[in-house]
């Protein structure tokens, strides 16, 4: 089993710039566990009912750039649209100190981006999460710049490690396979299950069955996947009898242009289309 985060008690400041779903389900996991609100500053144009909440617990809503500006900036994460990136990220510089780290999940700013846009120096982690974060089931990569110290670093993964799993490494370029893979990777399963849902239909089954039994088989398969020491073509092996239904199902899937194919290809497109969002 793995070990439980540690309560984030130990952040000085931290604000948060884009507070849509991801910058929301991230700000969840913080406050669960421990980071005091009033510890805490939002910029979001259009703060919900959580960001409301927070602020009457002492959270700093749309705080006020000026000479204190720094007093938030221990730690400042990125949360906005990549394509308001050009307008939003050059103003943050004013809450920039020497020891600040930013952390950014923008999808295709890149390193050098952010270190052309904010003051010289500072030190960049850019992280690539997916949408199982808002249940804190996520799984991040990410990577630093050469300005970030081992203690960044780990401010960093404890951040990132409130909303799930968190992986490094050290060459920018592959956050575009990433991004194809895990990023992206949420759509491609819920596509399954409605692949599945679809298939049961044309079998014979009522829809609302066949919805009910495709979420819960790949909801379910996903918890297995989750829980056991096993890798998946492990767990596919085991649940496949020689000359069964399954084997049947299976040599259609993984027969040539099946499954494995498909996503070969969609992946490989999918990095493409993230190389010409990042430049």
């Amino acid at each position: 089993m793995s070990r439980k985060p540690k309560p984030l008690k130990s952040i000085a400041s931290l604000l948060l710039v884009g507070a849509g779903k991801m910058g929301s389900a991230m700000l969840e996991g913080w406050i669960t566990r421990g980071l005091a609100p009033k510890r805490v500053a939002i910029i979001e144009p259009q703060p919900g009912k959580l960001l409301k909440a927070l602020a009457r617990r002492g959270a700093k809503l749309n705080p006020k750039s000026g000479p204190k500006a720094k007093a938030f900036a221990a730690t400042i994460v990125i949360a906005v649209k990549p394509q308001t990136a050009p307008e939003a990220v050059p103003p943050l510089g004013l809450y920039v100190g020497k020891t600040t780290l930013v952390l950014s999940i923008m999808a295709g700013r890149t390193l050098g981006f952010l270190e052309k846009s904010l003051p010289p120096g500072t030190a960049i982690v850019r992280a690539m999460p997916n949408t199982p974060a808002a249940i804190g089931r996520g799984i991040t990569v990410a990577v630093a710049n050469a300005n970030v110290s081992a203690h960044q670093r780990k401010l960093a993964a404890d951040l990132l490690g409130a909303i799930g799993k968190v992986e490094w490494v050290s060459d920018e370029a592959l956050i575009d396979a990433v991004t194809a893979l895990s990023g992206s990777g949420p759509a491609y399963v819920f596509l399954l299950a409605e692949a599945m849902t679809k298939a049961g239909i044309a079998a014979g089954l009522p829809a609302d069955l066949a919805a009910r039994l495709a979420r819960e088989t790949v909801a379910g398969s996903g918890e297995l996947l989750h829980r056991l020491d096993l890798d998946a073509a492990t767990l596919r092996q085991n649940v496949t009898s020689p000359g069964g239904t399954t084997a049947a199902a299976l040599e259609v899937l993984m027969g040539p242009g099946g499954f494995d194919d498909l996503l070969t290809k969609a992946i490989a497109v999918a990095a493409r289309r993230s190389r010409v969002l990042a430049g």
